[in-house]
């Protein structure tokens, strides 16, 4: 068996992660058949060392752009590949001349991204969206609301799509944050304090802004008990700049001096702040899976996060669900996670075992028994018509 994995989008959030860890547990679980890595090779080491069944092939060109796509279906159908995965949803067609097995993260992109789109652009790219799921041999949601979403807004059968959950990278593994640890965060980033941890991209669909207003809310409620006055906010995400309304808030809310927003930070340094911090808020109004909440829990850190969207069925019993469109609600959820340590305890270790529920070996495995039946069908519908 051949198979393609598009690895393009490999420095992206969300589907970076997903590409590195399915790759990294295929070369664990499968010597025998042959996987074309087709992207930068620059971004392959990011997979660690892979065995000799695994081919890395450079393209260069992006894959939502029609010049791109066709050197990708050259390649693909130069290897004559019995089946590609795609690690995420595209909208342009393809034409692979193969199989092809589609990941689906979430939807966002029909919900929030295509706002400022023309009608027609919006029409034109819903349209292709659904052919391009119809046309898949299988469609892999990550989650179950996000299989909901695939059926409900775009009327995909249901038969053709199965969850298979993500996981989280085993670098958030690696037991709790050491006395070196905590001297480097205190060194380098001059975090000496307690802090509440929101870690992410910033954008609208984060609640970021609610966050600020809620912890600007907690401390006026810690200030009257004299609780915790040296509390902080770290936020961990995107560069500040591109979001100016996030610091109009932290102004307006009266926390300039308790805020701190320190950009990217590599996955090393980012679990020492997952196990250091008091609380892990994660108040998205929108979420196809939701690693983040997981990451902090596997490091025994209480979390506070949203009822709605797939984050449920991700954090499960092990956080505190509040309404992501309630500041207040999640002021109370903060406050609540801080100060019983009744319930810090039992989250931490409900947190636990919720983390561990959730394997790349278990899900790669079905992703590889997915390739088996899609390229296995193909190979008999060739055999039929000889």
């Amino acid at each position: 068996m051949k198979v393609a994995i598009d690895i393009r989008r490999m420095t992206e959030f969300g589907v970076g992660t997903y590409i590195r860890n399915v790759v990294r547990t295929l070369a664990c679980l499968d010597r025998e058949n042959k996987y074309f890595l087709i992207g930068s090779l620059d971004k392959v080491v990011e997979c660690g060392p892979l065995p000799p069944n695994f081919h890395a092939l450079s393209l260069d060109g992006g894959d939502n752009t029609l010049s791109g796509n066709l050197a990708f279906r050259s390649i693909v159908r130069r290897l004559q590949c019995d089946l590609v995965h795609i690690p995420h949803l595209f909208w342009i067609p393809r034409g692979l001349g193969c199989p092809y097995v589609l990941t689906v993260h979430d939807l966002l992109e029909h919900m929030y991204g295509s706002r400022d789109a023309s009608s027609v652009r919006r029409s034109l790219h819903f349209y292709l969206t659904r052919r391009v799921l119809r046309r898949a041999a299988r469609v892999i949601a990550v989650s179950q609301f996000t299989r909901n979403e695939i059926e409900k807004l775009l009327a995909i059968p249901d038969a053709r799509i199965e969850v298979v959950y993500n996981a989280i990278d085993e670098r958030f593994l690696h037991g709790h944050a050491s006395d070196a640890d905590r001297e480097l965060i205190a060194q380098r980033y001059l975090v000496n304090y307690p802090f509440i941890l929101y870690a992410g991209a910033i954008r609208p669909h984060k609640n970021v802004v609610r966050i600020i207003e809620a912890f600007s809310a907690l401390k006026s409620e810690l200030q009257k008990s004299q609780q915790y006055p040296d509390l902080k906010l770290i936020i961990i995400g995107d560069d500040l700049s591109s979001h100016p309304r996030l610091r109009r808030t932290v102004v307006r809310s009266g926390v300039q001096h308790d805020v701190r927003f320190l950009g990217f930070v590599p996955i090393e340094v980012l679990r020492i702040f997952y196990d250091v911090a008091k609380i892990f808020v994660f108040p998205s109004l929108y979420e196809g899976f939701g690693l983040p909440p997981l990451e902090a829990m596997a490091h025994g850190t209480p979390v506070v996060t949203s009822n709605t969207s797939s984050l449920p069925e991700v954090a499960g019993n092990a956080a505190l669900q509040v309404n992501p469109e309630n500041v207040f609600e999640i002021r109370r959820g903060l406050q609540r996670a801080l100060l019983d340590p009744a319930l810090r305890a039992q989250m931490k270790q409900r947190g636990y075992e919720q983390a561990q529920r959730f394997s790349w070996t278990t899900s790669v495995t079905r992703i590889l028994e997915i390739y088996r039946e899609v390229a296995g069908a193909r190979m008999a519908h060739s055999a039929a018509a000889d």
